[in-house]
């Protein structure tokens, strides 16, 4: 008998994938797995996810993928396949309908690897890039993992097989997983570690209680290898309470390149030379033996210091191929009792975070941030002062507001009318959103977590001011942008990689007008006008070409992740065109948060042009035309302090952008100094 939350939570889901279905996306199985997998990738379960439904035969016999990940740090290629039902309530799906998808999936990575890419047709390239990738890195791939995602019931878990002299992994996403992970907002508790299979025998270990009973430390030594199968089959899960970045090998100071040269030179020291992990469960299993107690296995496992550890000695074995038999790792896990674990977490994140040379951003470090942007979502109304934005902070606290007003149909029905699904948006949705538009698409490309990650260490770095309204309503004039492109651009049915067309195109039309459209528009109409849609296609279509021609023959969804991707389509952008969409011809003349000022004249596209020139230029070359232009009388000391505020933006990295007011009377002094000869080499790009 199936919970009744679990049916409610299952009739929800079908009732989104029912509302989404219309003449662009005919198929409710694919709108099923591209609102699963962005939604598991929000929750933190999955990284960097591509829908991909690809279908086709080996002889007589079917293959069958709904979408993929890959994890180039990992050496890991995740292939989903999908089970949706059509009719409610959910039921429980036969085993063998079970093994038979999975068998699919594992046909289509045999294809692949006997060149599958070569024979399909050249339209068809997302699928053909996928082929090829898995061809290329059949030989060193870590591991392999199939899962399925349905909206019915599994009963039993498939055990893994045997492919290529190593092990596929499957996993599965039932309605029941799903409602826990999703309805429920439980993720720790997947996450179960067998340390005697693992290591073969329980590990030693010292139990030190606290004194008031509020928690229980155990105190251990892992093996490397160990530690870095955990995270070869969690990644990122495991730091769900610590959201800091792996910075990465690059510099001379970078704390885990020095992990790396004592894993490579004396592994034996490893012990004696690093701090460790620290870590909490929520439950562990522990066994007497002669001498002490071992622990058996670990429940809710999270890594809440030493995430930069754990993910350098993955890094070393699948990456670099290095031997973990001699490392050893100490570890300090916390089983928390009385105490509150997120303060808990907090204060031992805030505490051992102290101690390492490179600072990152904490799990607390935005919680206030996030709070006041649901605040602000709470208190402002639409203009017509019947709606508002609902901002889902904690993940399914949507669903528990709307399932709160359904105690009273009339709360139900103004919940609804309020705050419909289309205007719910959530963290990853902000850091995308902001991401694109600050010239950042390489990092959204990376996946809903890792950009949140990201757009928090640049939140910490550069310590913007606490959002009010204005900032709030430019915010959401942003996300009504992007949401805009994003579904005309779902609409064309690009053959590959939509979401990161749509992340360039946003972030190519921030960066060809300055960054300055008109947010005041997009705010009171809630829409995007036609003709704005109309410049998005066209923009769409030629970023395909772009992306695809810059990634060359590498692999592209690997390519538009790095950042130098975005600088070359920098240099290539579409053109702009007169008339502009009414969204592009006004802008605020101060840049400021506080005040929105319209200008009277319409832009064009040569005002769009002079602001690009402008942001081509150096900081230190705005500040010697106002210094020798005003010297030398060919700028006016007017024009020179617009000069110096052009400057103080481009130090800023272009944060705040030059209107077309301040562009115009800039560049004439800028060509004027140059016709002087008041400096040297320098020029507009």
């Amino acid at each position: 008998m199936i919970e009744e939350s679990v049916s409610k939570f299952a009739e929800e889901i079908f009732k989104d994938v029912t509302e989404s279905l219309s003449a662009d996306s005919p198929f409710s199985q694919e709108i099923f797995t591209r609102q699963i997998l962005e939604r598991l990738e929000e929750a933190g379960h999955l990284e960097a996810t591509l829908p991909l439904f690809q279908q086709g035969r080996v002889g007589n016999a079917i293959y069958r993928i709904d979408g993929y990940a890959y994890d180039e740090d990992r050496s890991r290629i995740e292939l989903f396949t999908t089970i949706y039902q059509e009719d409610m309530p959910p039921e429980r799906i036969p085993p063998a309908e079970v093994t038979k998808a999975f068998e699919r999936a594992i046909r289509f990575v045999n294809a692949c690897v006997d060149g599958l890419a070569s024979q399909l047709e050249p339209s068809n390239s997302d699928a053909s890039d996928l082929a090829r990738l898995i061809e290329e890195q059949a030989a060193t791939l870590g591991s392999v993992k199939i899962i399925l995602l349905t909206n019915g019931v599994v009963d039993k878990a498939a055990k893994s097989a045997d492919w290529k002299d190593r092990k596929v992994e499957f996993d599965t996403y039932d309605i029941v997983r799903l409602h826990r992970i999703l309805g429920e907002g439980e993720t720790r508790a997947d996450i179960d570690v067998d340390l005697q299979a693992l290591t073969g025998h329980p590990v030693a270990c010292l139990h030190v209680p606290s004194h008031a009973g509020e928690y229980d430390a155990y105190l251990t030594v892992l093996p490397g290898e160990a530690l870095s199968r955990i995270y070869d089959r969690y990644g990122v899960r495991l730091l769900e309470l610590n959201v800091r970045a792996f910075l990465g090998l690059q510099g001379r100071k970078s704390v885990n390149a020095e992990l790396r040269r004592t894993i490579a030179e004396q592994p034996s020291m490893f012990l004696a030379y690093n701090n460790g992990i620290v870590a909490t469960v929520d439950d562990l299993e522990i066994v007497s033996q002669a001498g002490g107690i071992s622990i058996k296995s670990l429940r809710g496992l999270q890594i809440v210091n030493g995430g930069q550890t754990t993910a350098s000695l993955h890094r070393a074995r699948r990456k670099d191929s290095l031997n973990l038999e001699s490392v050893a790792v100490p570890v300090k896990i916390i089983k928390v009792g009385g105490a509150d674990l997120r303060e808990m977490v907090s204060s031992i994140s805030r505490a051992a975070n102290r101690q390492n040379t490179v600072q990152l951003a904490d799990f607390s470090a935005g919680d206030p941030f996030h709070q006041e942007i649901e605040t602000l979502a709470n208190n402002t109304w639409l203009d017509d002062g019947k709606g508002r934005w609902f901002y889902e902070r904690a993940r399914g606290s949507y669903l528990a507001a709307e399932q709160k007003s359904a105690y009273r149909k009339s709360d139900q029905q103004s919940f609804r009318a309020q705050t419909p699904k289309q205007r719910r948006f959530s963290k990853l949705d902000v850091a995308r959103y902001l991401a694109a538009w600050d010239g950042l698409p390489y990092r959204v490309c990376l996946g809903g977590q890792k950009n949140f990650q990201h757009f928090m260490q640049r939140m910490k770095d550069n310590t913007p001011p606490p959002p009010d309204t204005v900032w709030f309503k430019r915010l959401i004039a942003k996300a009504i942008f992007y949401r805009a492109i994003e579904k005309r651009i779902r609409a064309m049915k690009f053959p590959a990689y939509g979401a990161q067309i749509a992340a360039y195109v946003v972030s190519g039309l921030a960066q060809k007008t300055g960054g300055r459209i008109d947010f005041d528009l997009l705010w009171s109409r809630q829409s995007v006008s036609g003709e704005l849609e109309k410049l998005a296609e066209g923009w769409a279509t030629q970023m395909d070409k772009l992306l695809r021609q810059s990634a060359g023959q590498r692999n592209p969804s690997e390519w538009f992740k790095k950042q130098d991707c975005w600088l070359d389509i920098m240099t290539k952008l579409p053109a702009l065109s007169d008339p502009l969409p009414a969204e592009l011809s006004y802008s605020d003349a101060s840049g400021t948060q506080d005040v929105i000022q319209r200008e009277t004249a319409e832009h064009t596209v040569a005002d769009y042009d002079r602001i690009s020139q402008c942001m081509n230029v150096a900081a230190t070359t705005w500040l010697e035309v106002a210094e020798r232009g005003q010297k030398a009388g060919v700028v006016h000391w007017k024009v020179a302090g617009i000069c110096r505020t052009l400057a103080s933006y481009s130090a800023g990295g272009w944060e705040k952008r030059p209107s077309a007011k301040q562009a115009r009377p800039a560049l004439e002094a800028f060509q004027a100094c140059e016709r002087a000869g008041l400096f040297g080499t320098a020029t507009v790009s």
